[in-house]
């Protein structure tokens, strides 16, 4: 007992002075706030303070995660931002005083350290240089920091729940926990048998730690609620066999207690994914579906990425034939192994992130799609322009005949395409359902193919509203590369023509395809060059290949695209730090 409460004594004090805010304080200042600071734990679920009381404390997160929530017009809280440890909530208290903005709640059993105005009014009479600096901090912090809900959390405790008794969730923590380990990282796996120890020995294993893994249990039992409470994230574990009926009492855990939540799915070695996600989405409210195929150690090390917030995430854009340029970045990433974990898309890119997503090298990824696209064009299939040009059956076919039945939750890494629904006039981001129709849907060029279908609406090319969606990649769990292969000019001047085009000019062009192809699809690929801008200023990284000499329907330069991107990439990757890229795991 002595040493348990030594260890936590001794993570406590480690944990006070590394907290940046405290930072600016001298060590006679900082012994005096500790004498003032007063320790508040709150059960996850808990409320903190509510909206329009008198705010008369500042508060720092020292274990756990606050949730900010604001009343919405429905009566209902809505969740609006996080506020994790090392930060603070409730500044304006020493600042002004004045009611409380907004409810804070516990989203996990939370340790905080309190400090109230009259305690801060006596430090200032004491340490007045020391206080001043303290509050100029506090201002830069409110002016300068906005908390993003859709912002990585710092994952430090992660509880693993069994959707059924058949569920190895124990196994997929020791793989992570050793996965770890190799790399010189330590995760502290707990289970029942830890359930009789306090709050502060849990929050110093955790302080103690790279990251804690509790190991719940398939019943309602305490354990299982503390080690919902205690987590900054929850891992749902379930085999393709499981009972697909999540009990009731953990539905209102989770919900009760808010803490982000993924669905982890163990295979049997390389079995086939095919309609296991599918049948949970429809049970269950998740993130993400992680697919770990035992012995698989690069789907252990993407699962790590993901809590750690160190996965690498890809977006491609739009592009037509340019679309092919994909390839050649996607090769050398690949080969400075650097590892893509989630992948986004439109329209050609849609198609080659979906390839991507099944897990397809790159010998197979540039035959098959080659095979599909510039053996023979791919839209020729043309017909009496009611809908469009073409039937799209031609696309249709070929999509399925590579990628079949299959959903969007059932590939291998997580992905998502997006098309421009014409009937509510709104971006649709397709993460989950049937995996053809999407893609159909993403790179139907309005007027050049016939729209799809989806539940009633009519849905066409992303590109018409987003052609490089990195704003759509959400949540951001580490740095995000993007591809544009759009932008560079796509079609051939003809000249001065008083606002008319000659037919002469045209067929002098000589082309294979009718000219109002090429028009038809810049149009729908040409989006805003604002969108683009800021498109492309998200992204952490950007591929940016010179393309202009490929035209966007010229399916047999494909060699060309491939090579042109695949030279862009390796003299840019040559350029840049690729550290953030390279996670241990």
């Amino acid at each position: 007992m002595g040493d348990s409460i030594a260890f936590e004594a001794a993570a406590a004090a480690r944990r006070l002075s590394s907290i940046p805010l405290l930072s600016v304080l001298d060590a006679a200042s900082l012994a005096a706030l500790e004498t003032e600071l007063e320790r508040v734990n709150v059960p996850g679920g808990q409320t903190l303070f509510v909206e329009n009381e008198v705010a008369d404390a500042l508060y720092v997160v020292m274990v756990g995660c606050l949730g900010v929530m604001v009343r919405g017009s429905d009566g209902h809280d809505s969740l609006i931002a996080r506020i994790h440890s090392g930060e603070t909530v409730g500044e304006m208290a020493l600042l002004d005083g004045g009611l409380r903005s907004a409810t804070v709640k516990a989203l996990r059993d939370t340790q905080l350290l309190r400090l109230h105005k009259r305690a801060y009014e006596r430090l200032v009479d004491r340490h007045p240089r020391s206080m001043l600096s303290l509050v100029s901090l506090l201002v830069r912090r409110l002016r300068n920091t906005t908390h993003h809900i859709g912002g990585q959390a710092p994952v430090r405790a992660v509880a693993l729940v069994p959707l059924g008794y058949d569920s190895n969730h124990h196994g997929i923590a020791r793989d992570l926990a050793n996965r770890m380990a190799d790399d010189g990282q330590q995760a502290v796996l707990l289970d029942c048998k830890s359930a009789a120890c306090t709050t502060d020995w849990f929050n110093a294993a955790e302080a103690g730690s790279d990251l804690v893994l509790y190991c719940a249990e398939a019943t309602d039992s305490a354990w299982t609620a503390l080690c919902l409470r205690q987590s900054d994230r929850v891992l749902l574990v379930a085999s393709p066999g499981s009972s697909l009926t999540p009990p009731k009492w953990l539905l209102g855990q989770i919900d009760h207690t808010r803490q982000p939540v993924d669905l982890v799915l163990a295979h049997d070695a390389c079995q086939d994914a095919r309609q296991a996600a599918g049948r949970w989405r429809e049970r269950l409210s998740f993130d993400l579906v992680c697919h770990i195929r035992r012995g698989n150690s690069s789907d252990v090390a993407r699962l790590i990425r993901l809590l750690r917030g160190k996965a690498v995430s890809l977006v491609l854009s739009a592009g037509g034939a340019r679309g092919f340029a994909h390839l050649g970045v996607v090769r050398a990433l690949r080969e400075a192994h650097i590892p893509i974990d989630l992948i986004g898309g439109c329209s050609m890119g849609a198609v080659v992130g979906a390839a991507m997503a099944q897990e397809w090298d790159d010998a197979e990824l540039k035959e098959r799609l080659r095979h599909a696209f510039a053996r023979s064009n791919p839209i020729n299939d043309y017909t009496l322009p009611f809908l469009a040009l073409t039937k799209g059956q031609k696309v249709a076919r070929r999509l399925e005949e590579n990628f079949g039945s299959i959903r969007i939750e059932d590939l291998w890494r997580p992905f998502f395409c997006v098309s421009t629904n014409l009937s509510a006039g709104t971006l649709a981001v397709h993460r989950d359902g049937p995996l053809v129709p999407a893609l159909r849907a993403s790179i139907s060029i309005p007027g050049l193919l016939p729209p799809v279908m989806m539940a009633g609406d009519a849905h066409v090319d992303g590109a018409v509203m987003n052609w490089l969606p990195v704003d759509v990649m959400g949540a951001k769990r580490g740095p995000v590369i993007a591809v544009d292969v759009a932008s560079d000019r796509a079609l051939v001047p003809f000249g001065e023509s008083n606002g008319r085009l000659s037919v002469w000019q045209f067929l002098r062009q000589r082309r294979k395809i009718p000219p109002i192809v090429d028009l038809l699809v810049r149009a729908g690929t040409v989006s805003s060059d604002s969108l683009g801008r800021a498109a492309r200023e998200r992204a952490d990284i950007l591929f940016k290949p010179p393309l202009e000499a490929v035209d966007l329907l010229d399916w047999q330069a494909c060699d060309h695209a491939i090579e042109a991107g695949y030279r862009h990439a390796i003299e840019k990757l040559e350029l840049l730090d690729k550290s953030m890229l390279r996670a241990p795991w």
